[in-house]
C-alpha cells in the first residue's frame, strides 16, 4: 500500500475518492470529519485519521469489521488497553466511544475511514460520551498507526469471513442490553449474535430480530 500523509483535509474519506486502489491517506487534521449519516466527527490535531482505498467486494461491511478489529488490536498492542466493539462500526472504552469506522462504496472501490481519538482535545459536549487515549510522545501514535495497518493487511490476504466474524464476536458487545432504532421501529433486547452477513441479531423475549441498519445504544459493563 502507498501511504500519503497530509496536514489538513476536509475528510480523508472524501479526498480518498480521487486516489487509486491500494492507497492509504493519513491526515493530521480533518475540518469536516464525519461518520454515519454525515454526523460530525471531531478531528483536531493529535487524533488518528486514516482512509484505505480498497477493491470492491461482495460484502463491503466486512471491511468495517476488519477496521474495528484492527483498531482494537492496535490499541491493545501499544497501550495494553482492551476496548469493546459495538455494532456496526465503533470501539468503546467502557461506556465512551474512542474510535469509529466508516466504509463508503464507489463504483469500483471501497474506502474505509478510521478515526481514533488519541491526543486530540474533545469538545465539551462530547466529553461525557467520548474518550481519548493520552500519550506523552508522538511515537506512541505512530505505533498505533503501524500496528493498525499491519493487522488490516493481514486480514486482507484472504477475507476469511468466518474468521473475521469470530474475531469480531470475541471482542464485541454481544450479551449486552441494547436498543436499536431503525427506520420502522425501536427494538430492545440483548445483542445476541451476528448472522453470516454480519447483521445484528437482537433477542427480545423468545424472538430473534435481524437488524440490517439502525442506531444501536448499549450500556457496556466491561
Amino acid at each position: 500500500m502507498k501511504v500519503t500523509r497530509l496536514k489538513k483535509v476536509s475528510s480523508t474519506n472524501d479526498i480518498a475518492k480521487d486516489y487509486p486502489i491500494g492507497s492509504v491517506i493519513i491526515a493530521e487534521v480533518q475540518t469536516k470529519g464525519h461518520g454515519r449519516f454525515r454526523r460530525g466527527w471531531s478531528s483536531s490535531k493529535g487524533g488518528i485519521y486514516i482512509s484505505l482505498v480498497l477493491p470492491m467486494i461482495d460484502k463491503p461491511q466486512f471491511y468495517t469489521f476488519i477496521g474495528c478489529i484492527s483498531a482494537l488490536k492496535a490499541i491493545r498492542d501499544v497501550t495494553g488497553t482492551k476496548s469493546i466493539i459495538k455494532w456496526p462500526n465503533d470501539l468503546y472504552l467502557k461506556s465512551k466511544k474512542v474510535c469509529g469506522i466508516l466504509t463508503i462504496n464507489e463504483e469500483d472501490k471501497s474506502i474505509v475511514g478510521i478515526g481514533i481519538n488519541v491526543n486530540n482535545a474533545l469538545p465539551g459536549h462530547l466529553r461525557s460520551k467520548a474518550a481519548t487515549l493520552n500519550f506523552s510522545s508522538r511515537s506512541d501514535k505512530e505505533l498505533i498507526i503501524q500496528s493498525l495497518l499491519k493487522h488490516f493487511k493481514s486480514y486482507l490476504k484472504s477475507i476469511d469471513e468466518k474468521q473475521i466474524l469470530a474475531d469480531w464476536k470475541i471482542n464485541s458487545f454481544l450479551g449486552s442490553k441494547v436498543e436499536a432504532k431503525t427506520l420502522n421501529n425501536t427494538i430492545q433486547g440483548i445483542a445476541h449474535d451476528l448472522d453470516a452477513d454480519g447483521f445484528l441479531i437482537i433477542k427480545t423475549g423468545n424472538k430473534k430480530i435481524r437488524v440490517i441498519e439502525g442506531d444501536v445504544s448499549v450500556k457496556l459493563k466491561r
